[in-house]
């Protein structure tokens, strides 16, 4: 958790909502000097702040509004900070709660330097980040759709579908609708299916206007993207558009963790109580990442051959999680140091171990050291030797 611990003249709280806010405004002894709701319209807010335009920073929770408050402040100048909407407890854990009181909550929150930072995406990539989450919600409808149909199936008993429902040759080929004998459910697939075909339509567009205007942006990082196995046009984008700056995670075990793949243990008084934090963090980063490892292990026969190593020890779900960790973490390092995904290095670091020597025998041992003339050791001697000798060392004593 990182927080902002600045110090400025004045700092203004901001309890935002779709047509309003609350405005807190504290100088750097904590009075109040402004406190007031204003409609959400720019003019408004500019003017509440101008007598503390100068040396001003304002505080607002991450929700889903915040994009014209940070544009806004940017364009005149003034630092804005986004505060982390689960960490920011504080505000959420009182007794009495309203919009007044949230706004001095976020104030104080700022004065003291306990403010939880969140990444205040910029504008420019941000958009294009938003059309990419939308597209990935159309894929996970037209999943559901296409499960659906599965479904429909499975309740009457039907013969399995005998070819891939997620290609639109194979749902024409079927006339999967007239399956079904009823009426209802005759027109309740085939809306199904009129609906998968439109999204097939409605993702086709947005994944070539995306590919067409990506390369704008960062057109290097994209390409180094795309030279990880199994990683193509579309999920190379959601990698470089999630992530954005590579250089805002100061090492790689930050990176991880904003991208969900490590796990946060929970201790007190030396002992483990779990672990948490599974709904911190980004959450379509991790998916990213999930899928990065399924169409790496496609790609990469070495992938594969590990795979069914670490399966006997881990189980498959959670050699996935470790693959697209260590994804996750060669991603960090070639986007850092600019160079593109090398899988001789990838793997340099778990290769299959070298095969442990065997002891030699004893006999073989005996045999090795009389042929050099030496004269054979207490572990080397034959049992009834060593036992008589052991027995002397006993009577001596």
């Amino acid at each position: 958790m990182r927080f902002y611990t600045q110090e400025h003249r004045f700092y203004a709280g901001v309890d935002l909502h779709t047509r309003t806010l609350h405005l807190c405004i504290l100088d750097h002894t904590g009075a109040v000097v402004y406190d007031r709701n204003l409609p959400c319209r720019p003019d408004a807010f500019l003017q509440a702040v101008a007598p503390f335009r100068d040396g001003l920073v304002v505080g607002a929770e991450c929700m889903f509004a915040w994009y014209w408050l940070a544009d806004l402040c940017a364009q005149e100048g003034i630092a804005f900070v986004l505060g982390h909407a689960l960490y920011m407890k504080a505000i959420h854990g009182g007794k009495a709660k309203n919009d007044k009181i949230d706004a001095g909550k976020i104030a104080r929150l700022l004065r003291g330097g306990t403010f939880p930072l969140a990444y205040a995406y910029p504008k420019g990539m941000r958009e294009t980040r938003d059309l990419l989450r939308r597209r990935t919600y159309l894929v996970r409808k037209r999943a559901e759709l296409l499960t659906h149909l599965q479904i429909l199936n499975s309740q009457y008993n039907l013969a399995p579908f005998s070819k891939k429902l997620s290609y639109a040759a194979n749902r024409a080929e079927m006339d999967i609708a007239e399956r079904f004998t009823d009426p209802s459910v005759r027109k309740s697939a085939a809306v199904d299916l009129a609906l998968v075909d439109r999204l097939d339509e409605l993702i086709a567009e947005v994944e070539s206007y995306l590919t067409r205007t990506a390369q704008v942006d960062d057109v290097q990082t994209y390409h180094r993207l795309r030279t990880i196995p199994g990683v193509g046009k579309v999920l190379a984008l959601v990698l470089l558009y999630e992530l954005h700056d590579v250089h805002r995670f100061d090492t790689a075990g930050q990176f991880l963790s904003y991208a969900r793949l490590v796990r946060c243990a929970h201790e007190s008084a030396g002992k483990r109580l779990g672990s948490g934090g599974h709904k911190i963090g980004n959450a379509h980063l991790r998916w990213a990442f999930a899928e990065a490892a399924c169409l790496f292990l496609r790609g990469s026969e070495r992938a594969r051959h590990w795979k069914q190593k670490q399966e006997k020890k881990h189980g498959s779900a959670k050699v996935l999680g470790i693959l697209a960790a260590r994804l996750a973490r060669a991603v960090y390092h070639m986007l850092r140091k600019e160079e593109a995904f090398d899988e001789e290095r990838f793997w340099s670091g778990h290769s299959t171990p070298s095969p442990t020597p065997t002891r030699p025998t004893r006999q073989a041992a005996a045999k090795g050291q009389a042929q050099q003339g030496a004269a054979p050791t207490d572990s080397t001697k034959p049992a009834a030797a060593r036992g008589s000798r052991q027995r002397e060392r006993a009577t001596v004593r």
